[in-house]
């Protein structure tokens, strides 16, 4: 576990959460986050907070909408890291972006790093390590004359679009593989 400035959450206490309590205490602990940064920037907006991404990533600080979002499976999945390490990065990128004041910056630069270090007290580790299994939808199969491919949801709507794929290695077009 990382020793972080914000207040420990014993991992038996998470463990038993109900979906609903897990979500409100994420609320909290963005909260607790947001006190932490406005340390730092006062003026600091609080971020809205959604559980509604999907796919590989555990969270994202959606500068556009005005908040975090958080990836509900993968939270459920990886709680005690979700709440030492997930929250306080999205918030490192909240704070960065505001204080930045329109200029533009690398995501994980070293301002984030810097944010991460000295107020967080957290290593600026980029990705996660999740298995994020449960959490992608399921491939799509496709095949060419030399091997077989799965492609995402998204890359596959492409496909149904009139979009077509080749193999890097034997130039054929992708076909789907239905069933």
């Amino acid at each position: 576990m990382t020793t972080t400035p914000l207040p420990p959450w014993p991992d038996a206490t998470l463990a038993a959460l109900t979906t609903d309590a897990l979500h409100q205490a994420a609320r909290e602990r963005v909260e607790h986050a947001w006190q932490r940064c406005r340390e730092v920037y006062p003026e600091l907006p609080c971020p809205g907070v959604w559980f509604d991404l999907r796919g590989a990533s555990a969270g994202q600080a959606h500068l556009g909408r005005g908040g975090l979002r958080f990836n509900p499976v993968l939270l459920d999945e990886n709680r005690c890291a979700f709440f030492d390490e997930v929250i306080p990065h999205e918030m490192a990128h909240w704070l960065v972006f505001h204080l930045a004041d329109g200029t533009r910056l690398k995501p994980h630069g070293r301002e984030w790093k810097t944010v991460m270090q000295d107020l967080f007290g957290l290593p600026p580790k980029v990705t996660h390590r999740f298995n994020v299994a449960r959490a992608q939808p399921a491939p799509y199969r496709y095949r060419c004359g030399c091997r077989d491919y799965q492609l995402t949801p998204r890359r596959h709507a492409l496909v149904v679009k009139g979009r077509r794929y080749r193999c890097r290695h034997c130039a054929e077009t992708l076909v789907y593989c239905a069933g």
